[in-house]
């Protein structure tokens, strides 16, 4: 069965093939995605390996993490599940905005309902 291995800390300028070639040597891999960002188009220093066998993965992971590709020290380790922190707002809560239903004068300012304050 297939293992997904994330690949963290690469170098920007190590590319798909460069990976695919460094976990080779270890075993067989199915694919290889670098994640890129969308409007530039350039490397986020991290990716995802998918070794043919847990056992190539395995193998791959304990020889690979902490070694050097490019000029940087690589993290290699077992892929975990996407989250959805990409729903989330600050302090991990729902995202938000908005007022819900607070006065539009919430947060200071000279606006009614604070003359209280003064």
């Amino acid at each position: 069965m297939a293992k997904k291995i994330y690949a963290g800390n690469l170098p920007y300028t190590v590319g798909e093939d460069e990976l695919r070639e460094a976990f080779e040597k270890l075993g067989e891999v199915s694919s290889v995605k670098i994640i890129t960002d969308p409007a530039t188009g350039r490397s986020k220093g991290f990716g995802f390996v998918e070794m043919a066998s847990d056992e190539d993965a395995d193998k791959a992971i304990a020889a690979l993490n902490g070694t050097s590709l490019g000029e940087r020290s690589i993290t290699v380790s077992e892929a975990r599940p996407q989250t959805n922190k990409g729903k989330m707002g600050g302090g991990g809560r729902p995202g938000g905005g908005g007022s819900k239903g607070r006065p539009s004068s919430f947060g200071g300012g000279k606006g009614k309902g604070n003359e209280r304050w003064r």
